[in-house]
């Protein structure tokens, strides 16, 4: 089936700028911030090989698919599986397939508002620590200058803008000169910064602890069902599964391009990045007497009560702030595009335009998170969760492991077995038979299970 490029649509330069943009994708505050307090809260090692049994068996199979539904439909996330999947006769072109898009687009327009928050936090951090206001700590310590800071109700306001306004700029400039351009400086950029801390955080006492919490599992942490919707969630969450983030990505890339290599690629140094995290913080976290299971503000509160104690600590305070908003940056943008590429189809609107009104959306949906941490902490939605983590619950838990269900099923069974070999460059070989085989029954059974015991918690 041979499908017609839309008008005037954009296309990556380079095969390493699509996949340091996927990367970017998947490499954010889901590695970082996120996959560092998430391991914590579930056991560590035992959480790890969850985590990377999750990723082979589910994330990796779902990256595949949804490079090669854009690639292949050469459109958004909604509008691919209205070009691919065809209707019956009373379904219009892409029923229902494409409710994976439309979740996808909503799941984008949630996470960002939320995510575009904390990294206006982040921000604030880097900022404080450039201008060496945090290189000591607060006459009140760091967890009252936090508290402080994030329930205040116009500053983190102020920040959560600025962070959103770099995100849309890069979008508006285009897929080549913006998002391409940025992730060739950013990724290269982010991995050095990693490994340069998390060798330092080798040097420290904690070393021997901290490496052990996370390769030496406590095989008893296997039994509690948490750990593998934590897992599974933070699969999702860290590859940008289900979100219609690499649909997008992929739609940008030419039929000249090999998927499989990319896939393998953008998946295997996601969780390289993440387990490099997790070292560059856990020794840290042992060699201070610190919880593990700190929670978020681990970031916030321990990270810099850390880089105080010890000589030159401001440096590594301003390196680690500085690392975690390029990361963050990197993710918030294709979110962004994956909203934006939708529009555009979806209202001919130009990329200028969608990008300044969805963009600025964003912002508008993403205040109630940002004043739950203050004025509005007195209301919680889900399970006495506040806003914020109500919408990160809600996408993380609900919408993306649906939209990765109905993209799996889609690739699996609602594709002939020869297409779907054919468009995903596998060809009729046992890798792309594996492939498939763990798509029609490994995955769904997988994300259902892991699905009905997330829907309990509301």
């Amino acid at each position: 089936m041979s499908l017609k490029q839309e008008p005037g649509r954009e296309q990556w330069a380079t095969r390493l700028g699509f996949i340091l943009a996927a990367m970017g994708s998947a490499v954010g505050l889901g590695n970082i911030w996120r996959f560092s307090y998430v391991a914590g809260e579930n056991g560590g090692a035992a959480f790890i090989l969850v985590y990377l049994i999750m990723i082979v068996l589910i994330g990796l199979p779902i990256v595949m698919s949804e490079f090669t539904i854009g690639r292949k439909a050469q459109s958004d996330a909604v509008g691919a599986f209205e070009k691919l999947s065809p209707g019956g006769d009373r379904l219009a072109p892409g029923e229902p397939w494409k409710a994976a898009g439309i979740m996808g687009v909503a799941a984008a327009f949630m996470i960002l508002s939320f995510y575009g928050v904390i990294a206006g936090w982040i921000v604030y951090y880097f900022v404080n620590y450039l201008t060496g206001r945090l290189w000591t700590a607060p006459a009140d310590g760091y967890g009252a200058f936090f508290g402080g800071f994030i329930s205040s109700p116009g500053l983190p306001l102020f920040w959560q803008f600025l962070f959103m306004a770099l995100t849309i700029g890069i979008v508006f400039v285009g897929v080549k000169k913006g998002i391409e351009r940025s992730n060739k400086i950013l990724m290269p950029l982010l991995g050095i910064l990693l490994i340069v801390l998390s060798i330092y955080g080798l040097t420290l006492g904690g070393a021997k602890e901290g490496l052990a919490f996370l390769f030496s599992p406590d095989w008893s942490a296997l039994t509690n069902p948490n750990i593998y919707l934590a897992a599974l969630g933070q699969a999702f969450f860290s590859l940008s599964l289900g979100m219609g983030a690499l649909i997008t990505y992929g739609s940008y890339l030419s039929s000249k391009e090999k998927l499989p290599g990319a896939a393998a690629s953008v998946a295997g140094l996601d969780t390289v990045f993440a387990i490099i995290a997790g070292i560059m913080i856990f020794p840290a976290v042992f060699a201070f007497g610190i919880e593990p299971g700190s929670g978020p503000g681990l970031v916030f509160v321990v990270m810099p009560d850390v880089f105080d104690s010890f000589a030159l600590g401001g440096i590594f305070g301003l390196l680690f702030f500085f690392l975690l908003a390029a990361a963050a940056l990197t993710s918030a943008v294709s979110l962004l595009e994956v909203a934006v590429a939708y529009f555009m189809r979806k209202f001919e609107w130009s990329r200028k335009k969608a990008a300044l009104i969805v963009g600025s959306l964003i912002f508008l949906l993403g205040i109630p998170s940002s004043l739950s941490q203050g004025t509005l902490s007195h209301i919680s939605i889900i399970g006495g969760r506040d806003i914020l983590d109500s919408i990160d619950f809600i996408a993380s838990n609900i919408f993306l492991p649906l939209g990765g269900l109905i993209i799996a099923l889609f690739m699996g069974w609602g594709w002939k077995k020869a297409d779907a070999l054919r468009d995903s460059d596998f060809g009729n070989t046992k890798l792309g038979l594996t492939w498939l085989f763990l798509l029609r029954y490994i995955v769904p059974i997988a994300i259902l299970a892991v699905f009905i015991s997330s829907i309990s918690e509301f």
